[in-house]
C-alpha cells in the first residue's frame, strides 16, 4: 500500500493509465478481429472495407506505443495476405 502522497498519486496514475491501455488494446483486437472475420465471409469488398477501418487504429497503436511498428505492420500484411488471396 502506498504510504506517501507521491506514492498514492502514482498508484492512480498508474490505475488511470491501465484502464485507458485496456481500452486501446481491445479497440485493435476488436479492428483485427473484424477485418478477419470479414475475410472469412469470403465477401472481398467488406473485408477490403474492414481492412481500411482496421489499418487507422492499428497505426494509432504503433504511434502510441502500444504495440511495436513491426507487430503493427505485420497484422496489416498478414491481413492484407488474406484479402488478397480472396477470389474477386
Amino acid at each position: 500500500m502506498a504510504n506517501t502522497a507521491q506514492a498514492k498519486k502514482r498508484a492512480r496514475q498508474a490505475e488511470d493509465r491501465r484502464k485507458r491501455n485496456m481500452g486501446q488494446r481491445s479497440a485493435v483486437r476488436t479492428a483485427i478481429k473484424q477485418a478477419v472475420v470479414a475475410a472469412q465471409s469470403g465477401d472481398k469488398t467488406r473485408a477490403a472495407e474492414a481492412l481500411r477501418a482496421a489499418t487507422p487504429v492499428i497505426d494509432s497503436m504503433a504511434r502510441k506505443g502500444m504495440i511495436s511498428k513491426n507487430k503493427a505492420a505485420r497484422h496489416k500484411s498478414r491481413l492484407n495476405q488474406r484479402i488478397r488471396a480472396l477470389p474477386a
